[in-house]
């Protein structure tokens, strides 16, 4: 009879083998986002349609034309959030304590609960002399950045204007980074780690203003929103009476200097955790096969009489079980491998989780 299961031994088994991996953080592999010989369609879009209903809210980055192209995939999002609900407008028909539950303060509310410690009501950036009102977020969209951005390894530019006619050589923009390689001891809440963003680039920080905090296992960058509006001569539009809701886009406006500057470089990391098994397969062993085709149909001795006394078989997947022998992962050889009484094999097995 043939040989179905074999169990593991002691000494069969690797476990614990950790590797960090680093990778490219955008869609196919492009690094950085922008524009170049080599990828003349990808950069920075939107969708009209996106920005006319919930530009208010936020705005998707794609890096294609979501509008012509099949393969446009969302990278991230940007909004603008207001604690005390001011950029957008609410619902005209909220009063007194609710006159002021508009979209801005939603988002504000909703990034301070994902973010911030349970005791703490408004973001604060080191360096300002008070708590603004307002930010700016970036949320990287989760299926890019795996486990986590990896910090140190990013760099955005930002325009002092919202036009990209000019050269990228003459583009006017402040580049921004993150600063874990002079903080070696970062605070960690409960969204994890958390480092200021600063102005520099190349891992370089230039000059002492921190503009805002980066969450790289969450994958957010909040931005203060009245610093990085006055260093780069933008304004941000607040609410009146007279303003319409296609009229208050903030996230637009940030989104449309991002664009002009043309340059988002990043890379996600993640730790994959490696087991080994090695299947070792004696002389003796895995000679026969329970394939019909291996022997007749009417007497079950072997279809091909060169086979008696010295079958041969060709090893093609190796079906890993549990105790119960219910089939849990399947190995497949890159090609047939022979097994007769006079060939041994070793086949090594990574899982990786």
């Amino acid at each position: 009879m043939a040989t179905i299961y074999k169990n593991f031994g002691p000494d069969d088994v690797i476990v614990g083998d950790i590797q960090t991996i680093s990778q490219p953080l955008w869609s196919e592999n492009v690094n950085p986002l922008s524009q170049s010989s080599a990828y003349p369609n990808v950069g920075f879009f939107t969708s009209s349609a996106q920005v006319s209903q919930s530009g208010a809210y936020y705005t998707n980055v794609y890096h294609r034309n979501p509008e012509s192209d099949t393969n446009a995939a969302i990278q991230f999002a940007v909004a603008y959030g207001n604690r005390v609900g001011s950029g957008s407008v609410g619902d005209t028909n909220t009063t007194g304590q609710n006159v002021n539950d508009t979209p801005t303060r939603a988002i504000y509310s909703q990034y301070r609960n994902l973010l911030l410690p349970p005791t703490d009501t408004a973001f604060s950036f080191s360096g300002s002399t008070q708590t603004p009102n307002d930010i700016f977020v970036i949320n990287i969209a989760r299926s890019r950045f795996k486990q986590k951005i990896d910090p140190g390894n990013w760099e955005l530019r930002i325009g002092s204007s919202s036009s990209g006619t000019a050269s990228f050589a003459t583009r006017s923009f402040i580049s921004f980074i993150d600063d874990s390689g002079a903080n070696t001891n970062p605070t960690v809440n409960q969204a994890g780690r958390v480092f200021n963003i600063v102005s520099g680039s190349g891992g370089v920080q230039v000059g002492g203003a921190v503009y805002g905090l980066f969450y790289p296992d969450a994958g957010v960058l909040v931005f203060n929103a009245s610093l990085l509006s006055s260093s780069l001569g933008m304004s941000t539009l607040e609410w009146n009476s007279a303003a319409t809701s296609n009229a208050i886009k903030n996230g637009v406006s940030l989104f449309s200097r991002i664009s002009a500057s043309a340059y988002f470089a990043a890379r996600s990391e993640e730790k994959v955790t490696s087991t080994h098994f090695f299947v070792r397969i004696t002389n003796k062993e895995f000679n026969f096969s329970n394939n019909p085709t291996f022997v007749t149909g009417s007497t079950g001795g072997f279809r091909y009489s060169d086979m008696v006394r010295n079958p041969s078989v060709y090893l093609t997947t190796i079906g890993m079980y549990d105790g119960n022998n219910r089939l849990l992962a399947v190995a497949k050889l890159s090609q047939p491998l022979l097994k007769t009484f006079n060939r041994e094999a070793l086949v090594k097995v990574k899982l990786d989780y």
